[in-house]
């Protein structure tokens, strides 16, 4: 069984009224609970926590990783961010939501700045799905209706993904690369825009799926763990 850890900030949740209301748990909770639902064993782990709850042993046990974060970004320990940035390198899946792409470890891996356009207007965005044939993309319809979100605009300043699953247009007419995939090493990388910590995105099914589907997406492959350093002799030809 594939075993999620799903990391959050969870500062605005207890904060904030309105994202309290939305998520009154904390975002990880409901991402934990519809992929629990999905077949999957799930953990979670927060800011505060020892350590951010992204201790040895957790990452050691994580097949995939998902990261919200958005007003703290530059609490998160450096010890820790390394700490995952190996495991990713390693093999492990990352799933990067929304604001995260602010994230030490996001930017860390996209070595650029991640910036973006965005304004929070609470208008319309469509996603379409451009890559039907990924495994991400399975059973998810053409486009995908958010009622409300906080727009995200280009420039996004990352590299070109591997493979680009989903645009999004937004109702001022701003479009986002929206569900880029990466490889980092032997991991694999998804980021994937919606999911503001107002706006009830993370419990529309349409989301949950394409969720459920990156982690299957980006759980470690088996196979052969090539050597690598110095080879003192040649190997013997017939």
């Amino acid at each position: 069984m594939t075993t999620v850890t799903v990391w959050n900030e969870y500062r605005h949740e207890r904060e904030d009224d309105e994202a309290r209301e939305v998520y009154p748990d904390g975002i990880h909770e409901t991402i934990a609970g519809f992929l629990a639902d999905e077949g999957f064993d799930t953990r979670t782990a927060t800011l505060d926590e020892p350590e951010h709850g992204l201790t040895e042993s957790v990452l050691d046990d994580t097949d995939v990783l998902t990261w919200w974060g958005h007003e703290a970004h530059d609490e998160v320990e450096d010890e820790v961010v390394e700490r995952v940035h190996e495991r990713v390198l390693s093999g492990m899946g990352l799933l990067v939501l929304h604001s995260g792409h602010f994230s030490k470890i996001f930017k860390r891996l996209m070595g650029t700045t991640c910036d973006l356009k965005w304004r929070d207007e609470g208008e319309k965005e469509r996603l379409w799905l451009v890559e039907p044939g990924h495994p991400i993309a399975e059973g998810v319809e053409e486009s995908i209706e958010v009622p409300e979100a906080e727009m995200y605009g280009e420039r996004f300043d990352v590299p070109a993904p591997d493979t680009l699953v989903f645009n999004s247009w937004f109702e001022g007419g701003e479009v986002f690369r929206s569900g880029c995939c990466y490889r980092r090493g032997a991991g694999r990388v998804f980021y994937f825009r919606p999911g503001h910590e107002t706006y009830p995105i993370y419990h529309q099914p349409e989301i949950q799926k394409v969720l459920a589907n990156a982690v299957s997406w980006a759980s470690p492959v088996g196979g052969t763990v090539p050597s690598t350093g110095h080879v003192p002799e040649p190997p013997e030809r017939d």
